[in-house]
């Protein structure tokens, strides 16, 4: 991700939203004031509430910790799945009490990632990650908390360890990034799916594609800041403030009411993370 564009300027304000999945640790936020100051700056246009995500022990440590920071952040706990092979004993046994807090309110990231592999040193292989998915999985189902999925170029590696383990109550798919077809079967079994900055490429064609199958009541829309950023600003750092871009990118697309996408995606957030 190249770091050296100024960062976007604030977008019109636009509410009802909620940041599904963002990294809040990786955008720079060290201590409880600069999660403020990242949660003031979405809080001016709009944005109420996120969802900071974990991709390692140290991560999910920190995400848990900030939740408790500002009433404005929940958070998600897990492995990445190029993480996997560091989920031993003691990982499982610190992820499952961390997942156990009242303001953890997923599991997650999670799932499967057929991209890295061979091309990232030290990445878990497909074998192991689908054994960690399979844990998460199950602890999903333990806690009664949503499974939230990365899937990297890994369709049917994901619906097969699904299909195998038996999904948990609630399922997303963060960042979604697949076709038509995976759209539809998603949506099929009820599952929500999470559009980044990714569905504002004008060369995304199948995820734009897929976009307009996401009924309104499945809809999620996040930043997974610091990555992502919404057209124009590709290249550039996002941060939950940034959202407002995407949603309103999406509604040109959907030929839909941004205000309107904005309050579906919200109440869909709040039930299905369960949000106070």
């Amino acid at each position: 991700m190249c770091s050296d564009r100024p960062p976007p300027p604030a977008p019109e304000p636009l509410t009802p939203l909620i940041d599904a999945h963002t990294h809040l640790d990786a955008c720079g936020c060290a201590d409880a004031d600069d999660v403020a100051a990242v949660l003031d700056r979405a809080q001016a246009v709009g944005v109420q509430a996120v969802v900071t995500i974990a991709d390692d022990l140290e991560a999910a440590r920190w995400a848990a910790a900030a939740a408790d920071w500002d009433d404005r952040v929940y958070a998600a706990v897990a492995l990445h799945p190029t993480r996997a092979g560091a989920l031993d004993d003691a990982a499982r046994a610190e992820i499952t009490e961390l997942a156990a807090r009242d303001r953890v309110v997923a599991i997650g990231e999670t799932g499967m990632d057929l991209y890295w592999p061979g091309r990232l040193e030290g990445c878990a292989d497909p074998a192991t990650q689908a054994e960690a998915f399979a844990w998460h999985i199950d602890l999903a189902k333990r806690t009664g908390k949503p499974l939230m999925i990365h899937n990297r170029d890994a369709d049917d590696a994901v619906l097969e360890v699904l299909a195998a383990e038996g999904a948990p109550e609630r399922v997303i798919f963060h960042c979604f990034s697949s076709g038509p077809e995976m759209a539809r079967r998603c949506v099929d079994q009820g599952w929500y799916l999470s559009l980044s900055g990714t569905v504002s490429f004008r060369n995304a064609h199948e995820l734009r594609e897929a976009a307009g199958l996401i009924p309104r009541e499945l809809l999620l829309v996040e930043t997974d800041a610091p990555f992502l950023t919404p057209h124009p600003f590709r290249g550039a750092r996002n941060e939950s403030y940034c959202l407002p871009y995407t949603v309103r990118a999406l509604a040109e697309l959907l030929n839909r009411p941004a205000e309107e996408l904005a309050r579906d995606s919200s109440a869909n957030a709040r039930r299905v993370y369960n949000l106070s």
